[in-house]
Formats: structure tokens, C-alpha cells, sequence
């Protein structure tokens, strides 16, 4: 797998970054919080599993990203989408005022963060040659 990353691994991890980010919490109400919050909602067996499934989720992409970016990699990753953000406003392409468009682009940039977190380590192999090996216990 390591030899043949490419677009379309990063697109993959992408996806699932996506399906992640946006499933657990968008502006609309077809999200795991919107579902919470709902007038009608009823916790039970079904919410609670799909609760630590996201969990889960969470935790494998965060786990990843902070293992192969670190906190210099994933603070330098948003100060970088903070500054496109910013571009954005600045060149009259996105309103302050327009909440909802800041939040979309907002999920959207933390779903590349992750999908560049889990992809990390494939990218500096290819660019470098250098291969990233995790402590392993004896």
C-alpha cells in the first residue's frame, strides 16, 4: 500500500474524513448533533451506538493525525487554513456574515487536516524516501 500511494489514496481517506466530520456535526439538521437536538429524539440503543461508532472514528483519525503531524504539524495545517479563510474574506469571495458558507468551509478544512493526518507519513515517505516507523515495545 506505502508503494502505490497516490491521488487517489489521499481521495479515499479524504471521503472518510468527510463522511466523519460532517456526519458528526453540519449546519443542517442530517447530522449526528442535529439528531440529538431534534424535538423528537429519544436516546436509545441505535444513538448510543452510533455515538461510540463516531468515537471510534474520532479517535483513529485524530490518533493518526496527531502521530504524523504532531502539534507543530496540525497547529502550522490550520494557521494555514485560517489564513486561506482569510484570503477568502479578504478578496470579497466569502462574508463574515454569512455564517453558515464559514462553517461549511470550516468543516470542510478540518476534514483535509485529517485526511493530510492519516496521509502524512505516505507523503514524506514519497517526497524524501524517508520511512516513519512507530516505538514498538519489546
Amino acid at each position: 500500500m506505502a508503494q502505490s500511494f497516490g491521488l487517489d489514496s489521499f481521495l479515499i481517506r479524504w471521503l472518510f474524513a468527510v463522511a466523519l466530520v460532517f456526519g458528526t456535526y453540519n449546519p443542517t439538521a442530517f447530522s449526528y448533533v442535529g439528531w440529538l437536538l431534534s424535538e423528537n429524539f429519544s436516546f436509545g440503543p441505535l444513538p448510543a451506538l452510533v455515538g461510540v461508532a463516531l468515537i471510534i472514528a474520532w479517535l483513529v483519525y485524530l490518533r493518526a493525525t496527531f502521530n504524523s503531524l504532531g502539534w507543530l504539524g496540525i497547529v502550522l495545517g490550520a494557521a494555514l487554513f485560517g489564513c486561506m479563510i482569510w484570503l477568502f474574506i479578504d478578496l470579497g469571495l466569502l462574508s463574515t456574515e454569512s455564517t453558515g458558507a464559514l462553517t461549511w468551509l470550516a468543516l470542510l478544512l478540518v476534514s483535509l487536516l485529517l485526511a493530510a493526518g492519516m496521509s502524512w507519513s505516505h507523503l514524506r515517505r514519497k517526497m524524501s524516501g524517508q520511512l516513519d516507523v512507530d516505538d514498538v515495545e519489546d
